[in-house]
């Protein structure tokens, strides 16, 4: 049988991906010669691109090693780019807890190092939101996922420190000092750091395991954080509150 690829001049990475599709759509169990017959790709070309799909965790060998499916890596993928879920009950407690603050309330969640937006206040919507994803170490939210990563720069673009703003934190042995502190207080914080102007104060959401999976935040004017802070015991209780509900 002679073999064409669907796509003249596909390259490795395009291959690569065709085939991860093929075995998302036949599901676990697929095998090299489905693969084969469905791209009409050289059989020396598929063999070569699965080992390295297994080799990465893209893909997984079955039990009885006859065929794929797919891995951890690629899953990890998918729930980083799937938006956060959060349940009704959940988004009622919340909207609760914003009638007795004068301050924005925000639900983040924390997604493969990487921070998502699961519950924006609509009285107050976020600002500066790609700064506030992109880079975590501006963001009170982003401080409290770093600091449960243990390793910053797993979640910093190139390991760099951003300059977002004149007050952000951009010495990496300062950032270290401030994230074991907010490992002891069990709380971050930031002001002007994200947007000036802006301050804003995060609480842990927890996992069932006791390590934080989200983030309650309370965001408002910079002069007004003392105000903001009287609110925390307040959040924290809500965060109790909200952990069977979001995990």
């Amino acid at each position: 049988m002679s073999y064409k690829p669907a796509h003249a001049g596909s390259g490795p990475a395009s291959n690569s991906l065709r085939i991860l599709e093929t075995v998302a759509r036949f599901g676990t169990g697929t095998t090299a010669k489905e693969i084969t017959d469905a791209l009409r790709m050289p059989p020396a070309t598929a063999y070569r691109l699965l080992n390295a799909l297994v080799g990465d965790e893209y893909l997984v060998r079955t039990s009885d090693l006859r065929g794929f499916a797919l891995g951890h890596a690629l899953s990890g993928l998918v729930a980083a780019a799937t938006p956060p879920t959060v349940c009704t009950a959940a988004r009622t407690i919340i909207d609760e807890f914003r009638q007795g603050v004068r301050f924005a309330v925000h639900l983040m969640m924390f997604r493969s190092a990487s921070l998502r937006v699961a519950e924006e206040d609509p009285d107050y919507p976020l600002h500066s939101v790609f700064e506030l994803l992109r880079y975590p170490h501006a963001s009170a939210a982003g401080k409290l996922m770093l600091a449960e990563l243990g390793d910053p720069a797993l979640a910093l673009p190139g390991g760099q420190l951003v300059k977002v703003t004149d007050h952000t934190i951009t010495d990496s042995g300062r950032l270290e000092e401030q994230l074991a502190e907010i490992r002891v207080a069990g709380q971050a914080s930031e002001i002007n750091e994200l947007e000036e102007g802006s301050a804003s104060l995060a609480l842990p959401v927890q996992l069932p395991d006791g390590s934080a999976g989200a983030a309650l935040c309370l965001t408002g004017p910079a002069e007004r954080f003392t105000a903001i802070s009287e609110h925390a015991e307040a959040a924290r209780e809500l965060t109790v509150r909200l952990k069977p509900l979001l995990f």
